[in-house]
């Protein structure tokens, strides 16, 4: 059973679903460019054990834009209040690229919101901008998505949306479904307005080494290398973590590998039954 609604969080009004009727909340934090859609895959699985909710990001598809320059922090803010408005707490959190970022931070600010949470390759690359293996590969990819966000901003957002597809792998941008080009380039000034803050890379690491509940940090062997060394530093600093590689996934495992990526979820989340 899936409900469609919109409640106001954080004032903005943001648009979600519910599905299934289990009794341990799960909320999934999509990355940029998409929407709540990329995780409906997994939804029908997740839900057969867990209550599971799905949200577009503000700016992004069927949720209220900004109506200036938005921030992760807003981004945050807005995850929290959703989950105070739906009387969610504690529930755990699932984030995606840019949503993994936003549930780790939230993870230093409001863990008396959460379970646990997972996260798949934030792009969190200030942590490993000096790693001497890692630093020059982050400045290249810093560099196209300056390259994408330029490309926007001229009004290309076609071009852009395909610029940052194929920059994660080759080819892409043309295995993705119609729906899903269309719905990148709709929310291509979305990924502007998160590029243009100047906290798009990074993460107060002692703030979050403070959070104690189970984290499950995944990464994909196909992915770009430096997704690694961000999850390799993150794993150092959390107290209570899990690692786990996805074997044939890239940056997406949840629209890649559907079936890995739930049971990884699943199964993490109730051997941590908090």
């Amino acid at each position: 059973m899936t409900k469609t609604m919109t409640a106001l969080a954080n004032d903005v009004r943001l648009s979600y679903e519910i599905t299934g009727t289990g009794g341990i909340p799960l909320v999934m934090v999509h990355g940029s460019w998409i929407a709540r859609r990329q995780w409906d895959p997994v939804v029908p699985q997740l839900a057969q054990t867990l209550r599971v909710l799905t949200y577009d990001r503000r700016g992004h598809s069927e949720s209220e834009r900004s109506s200036g320059q938005g921030s992760i922090r807003e981004h945050v803010a807005d995850l929290a209040a959703l989950i105070e408005r739906l009387e969610l707490a504690p529930a755990w959190v699932a984030g995606n690229s840019l949503g993994a970022s936003i549930a780790l931070r939230l993870a230093g600010q409001r863990p008396d919101l959460l379970r646990g949470i997972t996260a798949h390759e934030p792009p969190l690359f200030s942590l490993v901008a000096s790693d001497p293996v890692a630093g020059p590969i982050v400045e290249e990819d810093m560099q196209t998505d300056a390259a994408v966000a330029e490309r926007i901003a001229s009004g290309d957002h076609a071009g852009a949306a395909e610029q940052f597809a194929e920059a994660l792998a080759p080819g892409l941008w043309n295995e993705f479904p119609p729906e899903i080009r269309q719905t990148m380039i709709e929310n291509a000034p979305a990924f502007l307005d998160d590029w243009n803050d100047p906290h798009f890379y990074t993460l107060d690491l002692q703030r979050v080494s403070e959070f104690s509940r189970p984290t499950l940090l995944t990464q994909g062997d196909q992915s770009p290398p430096q997704y690694a060394a961000v999850i390799t530093k993150l794993a150092e600093a959390l107290p209570s973590v899990e690692v786990h590689t996805f074997n044939g996934t890239g940056h997406v495992p949840h629209m890649e590998h559907p079936g890995a990526y739930t049971d990884a979820l699943v199964a993490f989340a109730h051997t941590h039954p908090t």
